[in-house]
């Protein structure tokens, strides 16, 4: 149930995931839906909860990975729990005990992208003061977040320059860090390799 609820969500929105569309997706009936969850917030809960799970889960993989920032990058660009993503958005700003719970995960997630990003910039020592992890990592996601969105109504504009542009930088850190001068600045196309 949980899974035909988060199918729907990411194909035709939050709003389609009715109770008898869900049942009906899940192959169970409307009442058994109901003994599982009493409402439709209990079960939009639990398919956050276990995105969340997941997410986070995928996320602190990110800070042992070989290249964390082209792994947050590849997370961050997954459609399918971007859109799921989108659609708790949404639907976190009209029921609150959702958009409490959604603002939790959102948190934990920027502190893990946020702390990828931090051994980044450590390891290439870059002043986090000049490029505040939590900013990047941000950047990171929303520009992942809005080449997804703007794919899922046909926009394509600018996409593919964007997406080079993103792996250009990511090219840059990946590897072991150039020889910089002390306070190292961002890294110039080419400079140090």
């Amino acid at each position: 149930m949980m899974e035909a609820t988060a199918k729907i969500m990411r194909e035709d929105g939050y709003a389609a995931a009715t109770s008898r569309r869900v049942a009906a997706e899940a192959g169970v009936r409307p009442a058994l839906l109901y003994y599982y969850f009493p409402t439709m917030e209990d079960l939009f809960l639990a398919v956050l909860y276990a995105l969340a799970g997941r997410e986070l889960a995928r996320r602190r993989t990110v800070l042992t990975a070989e290249d964390p920032l082209q792994a947050l990058w590849s997370i961050s660009t997954d459609f399918q729990s971007v859109r799921l993503n989108t659609e708790f958005m949404a639907l976190a700003r009209y029921r609150k005990a959702i958009g409490a719970e959604f603002e939790v995960y959102i948190e934990r997630t920027r502190d893990l992208e946020a702390a990828a990003v931090t051994l980044v910039l450590r390891t290439h020592g870059i002043d986090p003061d000049e490029f505040p992890p939590r900013a990047l990592s941000m950047l990171i996601s929303a520009a992942a977040r809005m080449v997804s969105d703007e794919s899922a109504v046909g926009v394509e504009q600018g996409h593919d320059e964007l997406r080079g542009f993103v792996q250009r930088q990511l090219e840059r850190f990946a590897g072991p860090p150039s020889v910089r001068p002390a306070g190292g600045t961002w890294p110039r196309s080419g400079a140090g390799r």
